[in-house]
């Protein structure tokens, strides 16, 4: 038992080095829709011994075609941050009140992700990943119910993966998503963690 979970630290200890080193030595593809909104997401990857990513759980908001879903933390650019990195810090400030400028040092930035359906409006996300020493301490703010730790082990489970059936007009479609006790990710953000899983594997 303690050597398989000797074994079990040590695969998670590689995967965020090659994760590290991946994400340090590409060039992002980036998607060009000029009448989509910007955005930007952050990755706020733990690399202590038990590897973690920080999500937070959106409220329940009319209007908000992303409400009551789990996401990394983020939101649209504003004119006064600059770039879509200062997006990411200032969104994951606002969140989850972690200041990345002292906590976070920024790996670099993954491929955007944009919707796949009519059904959303046009938005072009750019994730940024931050390694972080430790499961910091995280509190939501208004526009999220809960801002929670999950662990890279069960993110990336086979057993974590499910079928998501969503309804849409006219038909019922489904999605991947990866199933952590009562959280369901899935959409831009379960395509952002494919991502990494990807570049993580080597």
């Amino acid at each position: 038992m303690l050597r398989r979970r000797r074994v079990r630290l040590q695969q998670l200890a590689s995967f965020v080095e090659r994760l590290r080193t991946a994400v340090a030595g590409r060039s992002p593809v980036r998607v060009d829709r000029p009448e989509a909104r910007r955005a930007a997401v952050a990755i706020l990857l733990a690399t202590d011994a038990d590897p973690a990513i920080l999500f937070i759980k959106r409220r329940q908001r009319s209007g908000d075609p992303w409400s009551g879903q789990m996401a990394l933390p983020g939101g649209f650019a504003s004119a006064q941050d600059g770039s879509l990195e200062a997006t990411a810090r200032r969104e994951t400030e606002e969140e989850t009140g972690i200041v990345l400028d002292a906590s976070g040092s920024l790996a670099g930035a993954l491929d955007d992700v944009s919707p796949r359906t009519p059904y959303l409006p046009p938005i072009v996300v750019t994730p940024y990943l931050f390694m972080v020493p430790g499961r910091l301490a995280a509190r939501p703010g208004p526009e999220a119910d809960a801002a929670v730790w999950l662990p890279v082990s069960r993110l990336f489970a086979p057993a974590s993966r499910k079928p998501f059936r969503l309804e849409l007009p006219g038909a019922v479609r489904e999605f991947d998503s990866i199933v952590i006790g009562d959280y369901t990710i899935w959409g831009l953000t379960e395509r952002v963690l494919q991502q990494l899983q990807e570049l993580g594997a080597g």
